[in-house]
């Protein structure tokens, strides 16, 4: 009765302790949030990178160049930054990491109440990786929906140029008319630009927001178009036409490799689904594996072997278009 009233007074002590950091760190963070905003709109500083420069880059703009955002996520946490601004969610690196750290000590806790010391290690990795995989999977979700949105939203850019108004009037119109993600990031492109942010600026941080290689063919267009002149208007719709071509010819090489995936699947989880119906149905022959030495080796090659047959097969079947 003891051990169990320490574990739950170490429970709730850590929890205690991550929400108010967490809720500390937020806070700093939003002022900071704030303040950068601030200085992004109401700076004076000339545009150190000009049209040319833009022209000169890659399609898919690294995040270490430039003013303003650019710069905050060159940071040495910029790599998860620029993961949490491309899933569009409100927390600070701060807060995400003290999450991850909570999850994995609640994780450890886990393997304490349940009295298997062995499982400690390996239910605070996954515990703590858990906020990183929803990270990545609202990340991932969040850029799919854009670039499904992204030929209606150039083709209603290239009707607004033809009826006469601006570039900045159809990011509005894009940002009115469209739902969300895509309104929320052209509303936002088109607030900075409405500040005083130079418009290749502000297409260079919506780049960085959605890392999209259609966004980047659009934005490279704008350039070309405002250096050298030309019909915008028509090279949108030759860019709408070409992205829904090739949603079809991603939608035909899906189909031909949902047999490969379906395999995948079953092979990467059919060991895991075995390994716990056995140390259901016989405990005692299962765990021998985690307390010998041999068998923890054992384990650690199958687990090895499993992630390349996991790397092997989704190279087979993931077929870029």
């Amino acid at each position: 009765m003891t051990l169990w009233i320490i574990l739950a007074a170490i429970f709730l002590g850590v929890t205690t302790l991550v929400v108010a950091l967490g809720m500390t760190l937020r806070d700093k963070q939003e002022k900071k949030d704030l303040s950068d905003r601030l200085d992004t709109f109401t700076s004076m500083k000339p545009v150190e990178s000009e049209v040319s420069n833009l022209l000169r880059e890659p399609i898919e703009m690294e995040a270490d160049k430039g003013p303003g955002l650019l710069a905050r996520i060159g940071s040495p946490t910029g790599r998860l930054q620029r993961l949490i601004v491309q899933a569009d969610l409100s927390i600070g690196v701060g807060t995400f990491l003290l999450i991850c750290i909570g999850l994995s000590v609640l994780g450890s806790c886990a393997g304490m109440i349940l009295r298997f010391p062995v499982a400690m290690i390996p239910l605070g990795a996954i515990a703590g990786f858990l906020p990183s995989l929803y990270l990545m999977m609202r990340r991932r979700k969040r850029l799919k929906k854009f670039a499904a949105q992204l030929p209606d939203a150039l083709e209603l850019i290239a009707r607004a140029l033809r009826a006469g108004h601006s570039l900045a009037s159809g990011f509005q119109l894009v940002s009115q008319e469209m739902p969300p993600p895509i309104a929320t990031d052209f509303q936002r492109t088109y607030e900075e630009q409405n500040f005083g942010v130079p418009l290749d600026e502000a297409l260079r941080n919506l780049g960085v927001r959605v890392p999209n290689v259609d966004l980047g063919f659009f934005i490279t267009a704008v350039a070309i178009q405002r250096q050298t002149g030309g019909d915008l208007a028509e090279i949108l719709d030759k860019l709408g036409y070409v992205i829904r071509e090739r949603f079809k010819l991603y939608g035909q090489v899906s189909a031909l490799t949902a047999e490969g995936r379906l395999s995948g699947y079953i092979l990467n989880g059919l060991p895991i689904i075995i390994l716990l119906a056995l140390l259901k149905l016989n405990p005692d022959y299962v765990l021998l594996l985690f307390r010998d030495p041999l068998g923890i080796k054992m384990l650690a090659v199958a687990g090895f072997m499993q992630v390349l047959g996991a790397i092997a097969i989704h190279k087979i079947v993931n077929i870029r278009v």
